[in-house]
């Protein structure tokens, strides 16, 4: 299920050039579509979380199944670019809801383990992402349209949510969370570590949205063929792969701020260099550093905040900080398409995205340096926050 959920936030990227020819329309004109689907996994962020206090949380995770196959049936039957962005809001909708109940679960059935489990569920997650330029070169082969990529994942999605439904009646579910029953209480509790993830996760996920979403785009910018610069997306992609798996086996073995730091500092320096890369090998090896390096930031973060938030506060801190940090993130798309539509071009935009790093960077290592970030995971031991 992580996988379709994932698919259905990442899948409008490599179809934009596919949607913009069949409407009519320019690329930058349907950032919106990119932003809706992103903006649609933020907000149900906090309803979720509610939700949890009161069902379990596998019952949830059949329900964004639901969901999801409902909203990919309506996308592929979008007439127009405001109902393709209905879709897409839809299909963001049902990875939200999916990730805030699915994160806590997963850290639950795993304790000794945090950072692995979550490794290898994101590991899984970013295989939708690595390969969601293939499938949709593939589908379109296949079937000559792209409408028929969400078709395909509304069958799919169909069959998985019945396969959950059946295994979750079945499984002995852990009952960690059985006293999370206060969702601001527990967002009061934890506020120091939840502000110290959202400062980290959305501003670097504004800018890592705006550049994904385009990465074709400006891949055909830097003079590759529109096919290979989709595949290029896809190299980006699956470099994340094993960072899931390595930064989540780390995360568990060394102190988690530090960890989230070197990310940052990492993702920032590729931001300086990426305007100054040219040539297709080049480009391929610039894609896998860049993506190894953006992807290792999800297992970290998620290690530092379930692997250290307490059982009576975890899924609704969690909410809280992910209802939060997501709704930057989901602006990025459309901010970049704006920026491109008015003029700006690629490389003055992600130049900028990058001293604005710089800044946050020097901020939290700064609040680090004088004690003010909660510590979290240390090495293999756990801290109170």
């Amino acid at each position: 299920m992580v996988f379709l959920v994932n698919l259905a936030r990442v899948v409008f990227a490599p179809l934009l050039e596919y949607i913009a020819a069949d409407f009519g329309v320019t690329v930058g004109s349907l950032g919106v579509v990119a932003s809706a689907a992103w903006l649609g996994s933020a907000l149900p962020r906090v309803p979720t979380g509610w939700l949890l206090t009161r069902i379990d949380r596998h019952t949830v995770v059949v329900g964004a199944g639901g969901v999801l196959t409902a909203a990919a049936t309506l996308t592929a039957s979008a007439p127009n670019v405001p109902a393709l962005a209905a879709g897409a809001f839809l299909m963001g909708l049902a990875s939200g809801v999916y990730f805030i109940a699915a994160n806590p679960l997963v850290s639950e059935l795993f304790p000794e383990g945090v950072g692995r489990a979550l490794g290898i569920h994101g590991m899984a997650s970013q295989t939708a992402a690595a390969g969601a330029p293939v499938i949709v070169i593939a589908v379109v082969a296949a079937f000559g349209d792209w409408r028929s990529t969400f078709l395909v994942v509304a069958v799919v999605a169909a069959l998985t949510t019945a396969v959950l439904y059946l295994v979750g009646r079945r499984a002995d579910l852990p009952d960690a969370g059985s006293d999370d029953r206060d969702l601001l209480g527990a967002a009061r509790a934890q506020l120091p570590i939840i502000l110290t993830g959202v400062l980290v996760t959305g501003s670097v996920g504004f800018v890592w949205n705006g550049l994904f979403n385009y990465y074709p785009t400006y891949m055909q910018a830097k003079d590759l063929d529109p096919q290979t610069a989709s595949l290029m997306l896809s190299v980006l992609f699956t470099a994340g792969i094993p960072a899931f798996f390595l930064t989540g086996r780390l995360a568990d073995r060394v102190p988690n701020v530090p960890l989230l730091l070197a990310v940052v500092a990492g993702f920032t320096a590729c931001l300086f260099v990426l305007p100054h890369v040219t040539g297709l090998w080049p480009l391929v090896v610039f894609s896998v550093v860049l993506g190894y390096t953006i992807h290792s930031l999800f297992p970290a973060v998620d290690t530092y905040l379930l692997g250290t938030l307490p059982d009576r506060h975890r899924a609704s801190a969690y909410t809280a900080y992910s209802a939060t940090m997501m709704l930057p993130q989901a602006f990025g798309g459309g901010v970049v398409g704006s920026l491109t539509e008015s003029g700006v071009t690629f490389d003055a935009m992600y130049t900028a995205f990058a001293a604005g790093l710089t800044v946050v960077l020097a901020a939290l290592v700064a609040l680090y340096l004088a004690g003010r970030l909660p510590v979290g995971r240390v090495g293999e031991s756990q801290t109170g926050v």
